[in-house]
């Protein structure tokens, strides 16, 4: 059992606009035992690149001691523990692009092992900046992501092994999830990349965070 706390702005994980609270409110007011819920914020995981939230109404008692409770103005804020580092110096504001919606505005961004969870860590530490590295970079930029971009799609190398010359990609955007992701991949970035980069010995498709387990390409 967790107590709420009142803090002030610099304390708080997550901020929430004058809109975004009033919306909050009123929809927690129409809930069932309203009084001892709170609003639950998380990162579920990483999409296409970029933080993934939940947001629901739950007890604020379920709260563990080391997850983060304070009140705005009326309206309890949950933040589990393991979604803190990720959430501090966000704000949930209303946005009215389409038909509306709270929005988290993050200026944090996954890291590595959060966007393809399960890559070696060895792979990880060589980072983008190798030769290899550079030059997949660049065909991508060059050559595949324009092709692409017209379905609203694009490739990002991840990780690079420059010792076994090995890419893992992540799609993001219209290529994400598409049936044709694929397609898309073996018939366009592997002949591309492949021509450009023929060292390369497998191209790993890391985006439904299937690491390691079955590359489109190897030699």
């Amino acid at each position: 059992m967790t107590q709420t706390t009142e803090q002030t702005v610099d304390d708080l994980v997550v901020t929430l606009t004058d809109e975004a609270r009033g919306i909050v409110a009123d929809a927690l007011a129409q809930e069932p035992n309203a009084e001892e819920l709170g609003l639950w914020l998380e990162v579920r995981g990483v999409e296409a690149g970029k933080f993934a939230y939940d947001l629901y109404f739950q007890a604020v008692n379920d709260a563990d001691d080391a997850d983060v409770t304070y009140v705005v103005e009326n309206v309890a804020v949950v933040i589990p523990a393991n979604s803190v580092d990720d959430l501090r110096g966000s704000r949930l504001e209303w946005s009215s692009d389409g038909d509306g919606g709270l929005v988290m505005v993050n200026p944090n961004t996954p890291s590595l092992a959060q966007v393809a969870p399960g890559l070696p860590e060895d792979v990880l530490a060589q980072g983008l900046e190798g030769p290899l590295a550079q030059e997949v970079i660049a065909v991508l930029e060059r050559d595949v992501n324009p092709s692409i971009a017209s379905h609203g799609g694009r490739a990002d190398l991840v990780a690079m092994d420059e010792n076994e010359a090995v890419v893992y990609l992540a799609l993001s955007g219209g290529c994400q999830g598409c049936a044709m992701s694929r397609m898309t991949l073996t018939q366009g970035i592997e002949v591309t990349l492949r021509d450009q980069v023929p060292q390369l010995t497998a191209i790993v498709d890391v985006t439904d965070h299937a690491v390691g387990e079955n590359p489109f390409y190897s030699n």
